[in-house]
């Protein structure tokens, strides 16, 4: 699956027309990669069938671009451009704070052509010393240079699952392969992943060893063995693979799951109770294994309910667990609409019509367009006149689809005032209102926390989106008082957004299951830009799960009806 190796060339080409300083090209660059990430389709099958020009933001010549990549390997406009722009320069601009014009003045003032040349001179002092840039500048650029590292070490769980099922789809059609399962942190699906732990059942492991190391997307065999093997991808990813019998398979999915401290704590059940749990099963002390097939076998003789994946962190679901006692996650089935979609009112590649028949199919209710505020330029923010002509839209719209309701909504930004984008005659004509910060992410905790307190207290506010600004590998989560956000989220009746964007996930697990804690109703969505992204809804159910949220803590599991009793509005 090439789609993460075409989208990261075109992201690279668009970083290096950036620092050019040419106009517009970036733009139609980088909209393609977004698209292309988040497909969950393999772009290799639309190019077989003549389809490439499907895909939003994909016009006539970046096609080409595209089959080029797949027949031949590489782009030669790629390697054109990149003898335009001196050293890993187009590099930089990972890092935050670092934009195209930075990029060149480092380069023309310092000489800084990779990232660590960067990083030798903020450490030795000498980028202060530039105009534009001051100890701040410096101190935030080693900040960024931090965390684009450990970015690079880690890749989201929106990224790296399409990999992960393109691979289990493979190794379950072997004809020697009777189980196919990524276990670990994939499995638990925590927001990032390192390595791809797989495990597969057959009788002979030795063929499934030759076939593996020996797939053309393998990049290096690390090591070879006769039931365990290690391998990195083309894409970076590491692969650790392990052939079972089908009577361990169970033993051993609980085992490489973990997660460590979860698995930690079940051995120490099992010794407790007279017996040895291992990857090769549970045996009792005359050394006669009782329980491996399955994981609910094995966590039923140590007397426990069996925890989903999700849970297994040793958050205090072992002891519930042992009391029967465990909550009942919400399912991925259990969402009934998406509350943040953006159209191509403002930047997202689909019409209004096109998001609400895709919904359809997907069997929601209802779906929210919720289109940037004017003050977001970048994303092409509505001003107040193009929003109410979207709103007209959209009630046109809605009286021709019978089998899905569009909510008028929009993204408003809060302000660094904390006031917000549109004033409430605009606010009080939309269905949702959903608030986010976009901007000056660098504020101090308290300044950031009565920043966003104060949007909150505005009547017409439903949404707090992607409440900590996180986005990976480019910027950390800004800090904010959660207490204080939760006391008045549970006041106002202010959900808090679970976004499913891959490089934000934000909401935290650890903050979700706080939320909930205190009273807060969370709300996931998928922050759509592109048709497919729809289909990471999973994502975000999947961060729910993972804080321990019912049914009952997700606006999304509600009814149309339902929803408007929630808000108090009418919006049937």
């Amino acid at each position: 699956m090439k789609n993460l190796e075409i989208a990261k060339i075109f992201y690279e080409i668009a970083d290096i027309l950036e620092i050019q300083g040419i106009d517009f090209k970036p733009r139609a660059y980088r909209k393609a990669a977004k698209n292309i990430e988040s497909m969950p389709q393999d772009i290799e099958e639309l190019h077989k069938k003549n389809k490439l020009e499907e895909i939003p933001g994909v016009g006539e010549h970046i096609a080409k671009k595209i089959e080029e990549i797949i027949e031949t390997g590489k782009l030669k406009y790629l390697e054109k451009i990149r003898k335009q722009v001196p050293g890993h320069l187009n590099e930089l601009l990972k890092v935050q704070s670092i934009g195209p014009k930075k990029a060149k003045q480092l380069h023309d003032k310092l000489g800084v052509t990779t990232l660590k040349d960067l990083e030798d001179a903020a450490k030795s002092g000498k980028i202060r010393k530039l105009d534009g840039f001051g100890e701040t500048s410096e101190l935030d650029i080693l900040k960024g240079i931090e965390i684009y590292k450990k970015g690079k070490e880690r890749i989201p769980l929106g990224f790296a699952l399409p990999i992960a099922r393109e691979l289990e789809h493979i190794l379950t059609q072997l004809k020697d392969t009777s189980k196919v399962l990524v276990a670990g942190s994939l499995r638990r699906r925590k927001s990032t992943i390192g390595d791809l732990d797989v495990l597969v059942a057959s009788k002979q492991p030795e063929k499934i060893m030759d076939f593996v190391t020996a797939m053309k997307n393998v990049q290096r065999v690390l090591s070879r063995g006769t039931t365990k093997s290690s391998v990195i991808l083309e894409n970076g990813i590491q692969v650790d693979l392990r052939v079972v019998h089908d009577s361990d398979f169970g033993a051993a999915s609980q085992y490489f799951t973990g997660s460590k401290e979860h698995g930690i704590k079940t051995r120490i059940i099992a010794n407790q109770l007279g017996y040895k749990l291992s990857e090769y099963g549970l045996f009792n002390k005359n050394n006669k294994k009782v329980a491996g097939e399955t994981e609910e076998e094995i966590y039923k003789k140590l007397g426990m309910q069996c925890p989903e994946p999700e849970l297994r962190e040793d958050r205090g679901e072992i002891e519930l667990a042992q009391k029967n006692r465990l909550p009942k996650i919400i399912p991925y089935n259990a969402v009934k609409g998406d509350f943040h979609v953006h159209s191509n009112y403002s930047d997202g590649s689909a019409s209004i019509e096109e998001v609400a028949k895709e919904c359809i199919r997907l069997g929601y209710e209802y779906v929210c367009i919720a289109d940037h505020s004017k003050s977001t330029r970048i994303g092409n923010g509505l001003t107040e006149e193009r929003l109410l002509k979207k709103c007209k839209e959209i009630d046109q719209i809605n009286k021709k689809l019978k089998k899905i309701r569009i909510l008028r909504g929009a993204e408003v930004d809060i302000l660094a005032n904390g006031e917000l984008d549109y004033d409430n005659k605009i606010l009080k004509q939309l269905d949702i209102v959903i608030i986010a910060v976009h901007s000056k992410f660098k504020m101090p905790k308290e300044e950031m926390t009565n920043r966003i307190l104060k949007a909150m207290d505005n009547t017409y506010v439903n949404i707090l989106a992607h409440p900590t600004g996180v986005y990976y590998g480019m910027r950390e989560a800004y800090e904010i008082d959660f207490p204080r956000i939760f006391e008045k989220a549970a006041e106002k009746n202010i959900c808090l957004e679970i976004n499913c964007s891959a490089p934000r996930m934000d909401l935290s697990d650890i903050n979700i299951k706080a939320a909930i804690d205190n009273n807060v109703k969370l709300a996931i969505g998928t922050d759509t830009h592109a048709l497919e992204q729809l289909k990471t809804m999973e994502i975000g159910v999947a961060q729910a799960r993972r804080g321990w949220a019912t049914k009952k803590d997700i606006l999304n599991t509600r009814t149309l009806k339902e929803l408007g009793k929630y808000f108090n509005k009418i919006i049937i």
